[in-house]
């Protein structure tokens, strides 16, 4: 097989890793702050997708521009999802928490199908078809589009954080929670407007993913997996760890599928989270405990 062919799959892969990275991030910035495992993380993005693609529909808003209302309309559902129902489950035991979180995915996925139907649905864009040129190199431009949207959504969350008064205090909550609280930080509401903050960068990430993929309401358990084995592999609660895993799972996914076959991906990316877990388990940028 030419060269070409390995060249333009990893740097299709990378591309595409890229947004996978953005929806891990807002898995990492859960679980970085608040300690709550999303398992309706990939529901919720799937959710974003439909309401995409409701506004492509009735304006004619390209995925890429539907990412703000969208993002916003997620921030605004995690903030309350987190204020009303997952603020008192945040002392109980963990095994609480995760089938609180079940549930909520469960939910997600039947009305979803209620609503939407078993069938695939897409945007299309007018860009769809169209290519860069490099060399012998093609380079999908909805790929090249959505990696830069997720290279600056990633961008404005890492400045947020370290920049921001308030991403700052996040910060704090996520070192030292009592140690919060002493210095007077209203811890609880520093947790929803993370859990908003998560959720408005899965909400982005499905904007984008949905000019790469069809989406369907059984999606969201398979996005959730993935975006779980994403942060496992960069490492728990790193922000940079996320995009840098989010990379090596699409290039891996990519290779995979060229090289052995296209159903093979995911045998790919369990063999790299594998690998990780026996030789580096606290994840490519993680630290150890």
């Amino acid at each position: 097989m030419p060269l070409d062919f390995y060249l333009n799959a990893t740097l299709s892969g990378a591309l595409t890793g890229l947004v996978y990275g953005l929806m891990a991030l807002g898995l990492s910035v859960i679980f970085g702050v608040v300690r709550v495992v999303n398992f309706a993380h990939g529901e919720m993005m799937t959710a974003a997708m439909y309401v995409a693609i409701l506004l492509a529909s009735a304006f004619g808003l390209d995925p890429l521009v539907a990412m703000f209302p969208v993002g916003a309309l997620l921030f605004v559902a995690g903030y309350l999802l987190q204020r009303t129902l997952i603020n008192p489950f945040i002392v109980r035991p963990e095994h609480t928490q995760f089938m609180l979180m079940v549930a909520v995915a469960i939910i997600l996925v039947n009305a979803q199908l209620l609503i939407f139907g078993p069938n695939a649905r897409n945007v299309q864009v007018e860009y769809a078809l169209d290519s860069y040129a490099l060399g012998d190199i093609i380079i999908d431009k909805v790929r090249v589009y959505a990696a830069l949207a997720a290279l600056a959504v990633a961008g404005a969350l890492f400045a947020f954080f370290r920049f921001t008064l308030t991403g700052k205090a996040i910060r704090a909550c996520a070192d030292n929670h009592l140690g919060a609280q002493v210095v007077g930080l209203n811890v609880k509401q520093l947790y929803a407007i993370t859990f908003g903050i998560g959720s408005a960068c899965v909400g982005a990430a499905g904007c984008m993913l949905l000019l790469l993929v069809d989406v369907t309401p059984v999606q969201g358990p398979g996005y959730t997996l993935l975006a779980f084995i994403i942060v496992i592999v960069g490492g728990m609660g790193s922000l940079t760890g996320a995009l840098v895993s989010g990379l090596l799972i699409g290039v891996t996914e990519a290779l995979g599928g060229l090289l052995i076959l296209p159903s093979a991906k995911s045998m790919a990316t369990f063999a790299i989270l594998i690998l990780v877990l026996l030789f580096r388990p606290e994840g490519l940028l993680g630290r150890r405990a």
